[in-house]
């Protein structure tokens, strides 16, 4: 076999290396952001639920300042 063929098979086996070095780093990442999503996900699920009674409480606020309302309409 020729010089430059063994060359050739080294070099293209280098930059197939490379490259599949390249795509596990790729594949960690890519696993460990999954993970920091799901947990994300859990958090944002709490604020979910503390934030739940926000609704209910402006409500009632702005039921209770209608008398001001209603006065600030007079003036």
């Amino acid at each position: 076999m020729p010089a430059e063929a063994i060359v050739t098979l080294v070099v293209g086996a280098l930059i197939i290396g490379a490259a599949a070095l390249g795509l596990a780093r790729v594949i960690g990442h890519l696993y460990a952001t999954s993970k920091t999503l799901g947990a994300l996900d859990g958090g944002v699920q709490v604020i979910v639920e503390k934030t739940s009674t926000v609704q209910p409480v402006v409500s009632s606020v702005n039921a209770s300042l209608a008398p001001v309302r209603d006065f600030a309409e007079t003036i």
